[in-house]
């Protein structure tokens, strides 16, 4: 007999006041998971160089599914608390190192708290198997990192947003439609995993026999990668570089294969996501509550991105006067991720202080 069936029969077989004291003890104490105890790099390792205004240290936060997340912490050296914060992640398949970071460290510059995070299954955060992605687990990181910056000391709890780069753009829409916490929301150069898992890049393969061919495929996948033991993957960006690809996938490689953003850590640098990772967002789509948000979100995007048509979408279903379209003149997708002189950080700074202003 386990120890939760022993603790039942006793509940049922009417227990004193001392037993009961114990019972709900044991169950308080499994009501938030421990800290895991991660390997955290201790020199500066990012694709980046570092803010001599700005402080940063390591933190450790765990998520309502027990996956303790690392993250780095940005704040301004001369630091008016308490202070604005905001929660950032991003892309998808990226690490804190690379294009987040570079946020974080912006945006700290400009006066706010940044909590820069791993998702789940990547980088230096925790949860096995690694390189795994989830719809619910991975919005739910967002909501995370607002339990932890609602519980520092030096942020203001009222003034809590979230920043989301690429597919995790598409997360922080999500995160901002069920957790009213988040003040402000900004979706930069995003995709809605949901939609091109789906339906394909540009909606190419919206029919049920295309969804059908993959899922048998990744059904297929999954047979295997349990009798090796192990699971397959996917493959990061594309190297070498065939020359008759998009010139998205090149800006990709430009990123994530060159000195520019490369980075040990990244899935999108390396060998990709689990090969059957993108299994769950074909049947549990993201967005579906967005035009519920009463909070302020920003989509912000490049005039000349490929996922520009994502974006728009996700604009048309937001309510309300306090969301905004900004499209970039001239940028790419990747230029959002990392060109200082494409990425509108005033624009973001501004629209963060309006919607979360000091009471």
């Amino acid at each position: 007999m386990n120890k939760f069936t022993a603790l039942l029969l006793l509940f049922a077989a009417g227990i004193t006041t001392a037993n009961s004291q114990i019972m709900e003890k044991t169950f308080a104490d499994t009501s938030l998971a421990p800290l895991e105890q991660l390997s955290l790099t201790t020199e500066w390792d990012k694709v980046f160089p570092k803010s001599d205004i700005v402080k940063h240290c390591k933190v450790t936060f765990v998520n309502r599914y027990g996956i303790t997340l690392a993250a780095d912490l940005y704040m301004p050296q001369k630091l008016d608390v308490p202070a604005p914060a905001i929660a950032i992640s991003g892309p998808f398949g990226a690490v804190k190192e690379q294009s987040s970071g570079f946020y974080g460290q912006n945006l700290a510059e400009r006066g706010f708290i940044t909590l820069v995070f791993d998702p789940s299954f990547t980088g230096e955060s925790g949860g096995m198997p690694r390189r795994v992605a989830s719809p619910d687990i991975n919005t739910e990181d967002f909501s995370a990192a607002v339990d932890f910056l609602s519980t520092l000391p030096e942020s203001d709890e009222n003034r809590i947003g979230i920043l989301g780069i690429c597919g995790f753009g598409g997360f922080a829409i999500n995160a901002a439609a069920n957790d009213p916490r988040i003040k402000a929301t900004v979706a930069s150069t995003m995709y809605d995993i949901s939609r091109c898992t789906s339906n394909g890049y540009f909606d190419a393969d919206d029919n049920p026999d295309s969804r059908y061919k993959m899922l048998q495929t990744l059904a297929e996948r999954r047979t295997a990668d349990y009798r090796q033991g192990s699971y397959a993957r996917a493959g990061g960006v594309v190297d070498p570089l065939p020359e008759d690809v998009p010139q998205f996938v090149k800006d990709y490689y430009d990123y994530y294969k060159t000195p520019r953003g490369y980075h040990p850590r990244s899935g999108n640098s390396n060998d990709g996501w689990n090969t059957t990772s993108n299994l769950p967002f074909v049947n549990f789509p993201l967005l579906s509550r967005a035009s519920e948000i009463r909070n302020a979100v920003m989509v912000l995007h490049g005039e000349n991105a490929h996922s520009l048509y994502m974006g728009k979408t996700a604009f048309s279903k937001l309510q309300g006067n306090n969301k905004e379209l900004l499209i970039v003149p001239g940028a790419s997708h990747c230029d959002l991720y990392d060109n200082a002189e494409k990425i509108p950080f005033d624009s973001i700074a501004a629209f963060f202080s309006k919607y979360m202003p000091a009471q």
